[in-house]
């Protein structure tokens, strides 16, 4: 990950559009100040065995310089059946966020394989699913596209047509609902996850949350169309009214969104073979 951003809005006076203010700037070694590495036993029962900050820089499995922040999982240790899983990363952002915010994350490169689980998300640990979640970048195992989700409580759901340029394969937030899977929505953009992604250099996604929709944009590395106050990096303002359709987009016109998202952090977290149903394996 090269870095990652967060804004919070201002109306601008006499025009028709919402502008956001730079409010937070994590670059490289930033993280390590404002990233909390989680040693616990994964909640989603992966096979992994998530490492303290100091052990993991020791072992090589973080690595931060001035402009990039790489996360590694062991590749090289020959697992017992009966041990706790591949070592990893699980890390958490001190700071919270609530509506009014858009993220902005530039990455370069992301795990894929058979048995991974990488995940960039928000969500508040302590009181989910009542404050709601929100995968930003997700996939299983070999399988692409992204899926972009929202998991909520119950009464939250997504209309099946919507301007996205994504396709909608699930449309009830509720946790309870279809073991968890939430309401998906699949990337149209091939790039956006797993070889295809790693081959171009990545790319930006970002995330804009408001008391009224939720949305989420990817553009790949080599994407003409993408947005300079994206590509920018601390860019000191930016207007996502200028962004086009995004990838998906989750309206309130079934879902008090309002109500059903409260404050965030951000979760970044690499697992292994774990127990959490994903829309696109319900085949499996």
């Amino acid at each position: 990950m090269r870095s990652f951003w967060i804004f919070a809005p201002f109306l601008a006076s006499n025009v028709q559009a919402s502008f956001y203010l730079l409010t937070d700037n994590w670059v490289g070694t930033s993280f390590l100040s404002e990233f909390t590495w989680e040693n616990i036993a994964d909640p989603t029962h992966g096979r992994v065995n998530y490492l303290p900050q100091s052990e993991s820089l020791a072992r090589g499995l973080t690595v931060a310089s001035s402009n990039s922040l790489v996360l590694k999982a062991d590749s090289t240790t020959v697992l017992s059946p009966s041990g706790p899983g591949r070592d990893s990363n699980r890390i958490m952002s001190r700071k919270q966020f609530g509506h009014n915010t858009i993220l902005v994350a530039d990455i370069k490169h992301m795990p894929f394989g058979c048995g991974t689980w990488p995940a960039l998300w928000t969500t508040n640990v302590g009181t989910w699913p009542n404050d709601g979640e929100v995968d930003i970048l997700e996939g299983v195992n070999i399988e692409t596209p992204n899926v972009m989700t929202l998991h909520t409580g119950a009464n939250c759901t997504m209309p099946l047509s919507r301007s996205q340029k994504g396709t909608a394969v699930t449309t009830d937030c509720y946790w309870l609902t279809n073991g968890n899977a939430g309401c998906g929505v699949i990337s149209e953009n091939q790039s956006s996850y797993g070889d295809s992604f790693n081959n171009v250099g990545g790319g930006w996604y970002a995330m804009e949350r408001t008391p009224t929709f939720i949305k989420v944009w990817f553009w790949s590395r080599n994407d003409p169309l993408t947005p300079a106050d994206v590509t920018t990096p601390g860019q000191a303002v930016i207007n996502s009214d200028n962004w086009g359709v995004p990838s998906a987009f989750f309206p309130n016109t079934q879902c008090d969104i309002a109500s059903k998202f409260g404050a965030h952090n951000v979760i970044i977290n690499l697992t292994f073979c774990k127990s959490s149903y994903k829309a696109i394996s319900s085949s499996d």
